[in-house]
């Protein structure tokens, strides 16, 4: 394949804001279709990106060589098995599925057409988790006692829309939201969790799901993550704590990926992931405590470990498999707070 086409489906904010724009700047990736029904994005695309607007997904298959499903939580599993009874390889925005057997249903449908399957757990390659993730690999830390992050947001006016107004069946709320990210980075970080405890709560008028939550992990090797995800938090706390036998690091502020995306800025230009000098983290303790340079953000390199999957047969940047467990931990996470108890996972 001279360049590798690219259908995407939805254009709302995840295909607006990540998908077309990341698609975009990727080398060897060239977006060809957009599913919109709305003659205004129709319009859009085509003037951005040079693609083609259509009203359906069964148009969009003759367009495409992968398929990026970005459209509402609770059509994820459908589009991409679509997708994959096409023949084609597809990309899900998170989360993949509303439960951990519907994601392991389409990694078998994956594998029964021969394809590749991967999720965009982009937050993978926030600049904050790439630092955690080195102090780590380098003993800074010592041994890690506690994870903390959060994902915390004042917002008491809702802002309206599916992921906030709608039921379970649309599969919204926080918990699988910003919770599909905390979960995912700690699994990464710190292999499996044994036991889950979770408080989840509605807190604002004219809402459905959850919008503060809180939820407690135990991996298997014995640290303890500690992860919020909130719309009603009027102060924030740190983005992450993480407490070591040596040492702790503390990082406050959001990666700038996003804002920058919603600003408009081309993830290829010079420095677009890169953290101010203020933003730094501190690694120490209250007695000494240093500035540590945050590693820049990469979201293109998401986009450009798929078109390597596609063109050179490497893995996927996401193995679904990851997905699975991370939804295990988000059904079990439901349960914990309808139930009020701790739940063991196997």
């Amino acid at each position: 394949m001279s360049e590798i086409r690219v259908g995407l489906i939805g254009y709302g904010t995840a295909g607006a804001y990540f998908h077309a724009p990341l698609v975009h700047a990727t080398p060897g990736l060239r977006l060809s279709a957009v599913v919109t029904r709305n003659p205004e994005r129709q319009a859009e695309v085509a003037h951005r990106y040079g693609a083609a607007g259509v009203p359906d997904v069964r148009e969009l298959w003759e367009h495409s060589d992968l398929v990026v499903v970005a459209s509402p939580n609770r059509t994820h599993v459908s589009m991409a098995a679509a997708a994959l009874a096409e023949g084609l390889p597809v990309v899900v925005d998170k989360p993949v599925a509303r439960t951990a057997e519907e994601a392991r249903e389409l990694v078998r449908l994956a594998e029964q057409a021969g394809v590749m399957l991967t999720v965009f757990q982009n937050r993978r390659w926030d600049g904050d988790f790439l630092t955690v993730r080195r102090l780590i690999a380098e003993r800074r830390l010592g041994d890690v006692l506690r994870y903390e992050s959060r994902f915390e947001r004042w917002r008491p006016v809702p802002k309206g829309g599916w992921r906030e107004t709608g039921g379970a069946e649309e599969i919204g709320g926080l918990l699988y939201d910003l919770g599909s990210h905390l979960v995912d980075q700690a699994l990464q970080l710190f292999g499996p969790a044994h036991e889950v405890y979770c408080e989840s709560d509605v807190r604002r008028q004219g809402v459905a799901s959850d919008d503060d939550t809180f939820i407690a992990l135990r991996h298997a090797g014995g640290v303890r993550s500690h992860l919020w995800a909130s719309s009603v938090a009027a102060r924030l706390g740190p983005r992450l704590r993480v407490l070591g036998s040596a040492g702790a690091y503390v990082k406050h502020g959001m990666d700038v990926q996003e804002e920058r995306l919603r600003a408009g800025l081309t993830p290829d230009s010079p420095g677009f992931g890169a953290d101010e000098e203020s933003r730094w983290g501190l690694l120490g303790t209250d007695d000494d405590a240093r500035p540590v340079p945050t590693e820049p953000g990469a979201y293109l390199d998401f986009y450009r470990g798929v078109e390597r999957a596609l063109r050179e047969g490497a893995p996927p940047p996401v193995d679904p498999r990851g997905s699975i467990d991370t939804l295990a931990v988000i059904e079990a996470a439901h349960l914990s707070a309808a139930q009020r108890m701790v739940v063991h996972l196997g």
